[in-house]
């Protein structure tokens, strides 16, 4: 074994920061051949192994070395994006310049990421995307398909996917990295017709590839499409990632579709998967909006590390299913337990307590929101505990709340409004509902009933594992009016017994 992969594989097996340390040492103690670059396999390994400890090992190191070449750089560069840090990340790559380190196609893909980062905090920060782009021209990196996929993201999360289009199409030699990427800007942006249209254009394709085009169709919520396209990778002999099986079972979710979940639970078992937390989260979701709340929480007790986002479907689970005392029960499980609620938590214990009427119980989880948990309350918040006082007949109060805490009737929203309305026209409070009609009209909304309106009710079966939608007083069904017929039918044997049930 060479020197250098002996000292990546002794870095790896450091399991402590005192190992690491140790290591260090006898690098330094045995001067090593060429020491400083000796250095690089020890830095790579701390700096990327996602311990904080590690990280901030290699930092130190890396800030007074003397002698640093472009491989050195390069970790740094990725280490920083990884530890979410993209500021430190580009005055990494200024200090190659300005020390004279050779850049090359390794630099760029982890520094775009960078710009990538900066956008989400400061969407003016394009400029700099834009000047390393200016840097990759001249160094003549320009057609590296990573640095290029790299550079699509950009400008897709840049909303300027046209861009991206003219950078994939001027590229020569295009791999299935290129075309993904692509793909997946296309998602990002909702342009799904695009993104099937260079789907199917793919010379090869990888797991990648199809789980970029099912996310694009879970983001718009054609789901039946994600399970179409799950069936038709199958048939072409494709194993599934576990980012795949996710998408799936949100598709599951959300449709109802029982027997394809449990499909894919039991292809999670067989190849030994649960010990994802991500992928027993999104089980666990599927169970409980199919309602089978038993299997939800079979489960979630499997996961040995649950992390918030866990306890978050569990507990929105068990309220979705009309038990909510026991999300009540979760809540305090795990705060108990250590885990911080989120404000996902908040919204879905929210929703229990408007559902059972547990009035009380609610505002007190309000008021422990931010005083207890730290967790600021936002719109979503402030409109379940009106839903939660208006249901309960207490508009008056939710009134109240609303002028004190949300700013009045103008800070609202439509389901804001519409919750009062309601509740003032199922309990027949005239004078708190004409006091809020006045203000909505004062405010110029005259359409406000518009704004309000439910979605149309639905049912979904599934039979043969094909999953079918109906909507309330949609007729686009190819045999919607047969259905009707044979409705009407069962409608009038059913009055028929019900009258002869009468007359004996």
């Amino acid at each position: 074994m060479t020197q250098k992969p002996l000292l990546t594989s002794l870095a790896q097996k450091c399991n402590t920061l005192i190992q690491l340390k140790q290591l260090h040492a006898h690098i330094l103690r045995c001067r090593i051949q060429h020491t400083p670059y000796a250095i690089a396999p020890l830095l790579s390994v701390a700096a990327t192994s996602n311990d904080a400890s590690f990280f901030s090992y290699a930092h130190t190191i890396f800030l007074h070395l003397t002698h640093r070449n472009t491989f050195m750089h390069n970790t740094m560069i990725r280490a920083y994006l990884q530890a979410r840090s993209p500021v430190p990340a580009l005055s990494c790559y200024l200090a190659m310049l300005q020390n004279g380190i050779a850049v090359n196609n390794y630099t760029f893909p982890p520094l775009i990421k960078a710009c990538i980062a900066l956008l989400s905090s400061s969407p003016s920060s394009n400029v700099i995307g834009r000047l390393v782009l200016g840097h990759v021209v001249k160094f003549g990196i320009r057609h590296d398909p990573y640095v290029v996929s790299a550079f699509i993201e950009f400008y897709s999360v840049s909303r300027e996917v046209e861009t991206a289009r003219v950078l994939f199409d001027k590229t020569t030699k295009k791999d299935v990295v290129l075309w993904t990427a692509m793909i997946d800007g296309y998602g990002k942006m909702g342009y799904i017709e695009n993104a099937r249209e260079l789907f199917e254009k793919m010379p090869e394709r990888n797991v990648v590839s199809w789980s970029a085009m099912m996310a694009a169709y879970s983001r718009v919520s054609d789901f039946k499409e994600v399970l179409a396209l799950f069936a038709e990778m199958q048939i072409e002999g494709m194993k599934p990632n576990d980012s795949i099986l996710v998408t799936v079972l949100t598709a599951c979710a959300h449709l109802g579709a029982l027997t394809q979940g449990l499909w894919v639970h039991s292809y999670v078992k067989r190849f030994k998967l649960d010990s994802n937390p991500i992928l027993a989260t999104a089980l666990v979701d599927m169970y409980s909006k199919c309602g089978c709340v038993e299997s939800a929480l079979a489960v979630f007790e499997s996961i040995a590390d649950k992390d918030a986002g866990a306890w978050n479907a569990m507990i929105s689970g068990v309220a979705l299913n009309g038990d909510a005392r026991k999300s009540l029960e979760l809540f305090h499980q795990m705060t108990s337990y250590g885990t911080q609620p989120t404000e996902t938590t908040f919204v879905a214990v929210l929703t229990a307590c408007t559902h059972a009427k547990m009035v009380q119980q609610g505002l007190q989880l309000f008021e422990e929101m931010s005083g207890t948990y730290g967790v600021a309350p936002r719109g979503e918040h402030y409109a379940c505990v009106v839903d939660l006082l208006s249901r309960a007949g207490m508009v008056e109060d939710a009134e109240k709340f609303m002028e004190e805490k949300m700013g009045g009737v103008a800070a609202g929203d439509p389901n804001v409004w519409g919750a009062i309305l309601n509740a003032c026209r199922i309990y027949k409070n005239i004078r708190v509902g004409n006091r809020v009609w006045k203000k909505l009209l004062d405010m110029g909304v005259t359409d406000c009933e518009a704004g309000m309106k439910k979605k149309p009710g639905c049912s979904i079966i599934e039979v043969g594992n094909e999953v079918e939608e109906f909507l309330a007083g949609d007729h686009t069904h190819p045999q919607a009016q047969e259905m009707c017929k044979l409705l009407d039918s069962i409608l009038r044997m059913a009055k028929l017994e019900h009258f002869l049930m009468g007359i004996n």
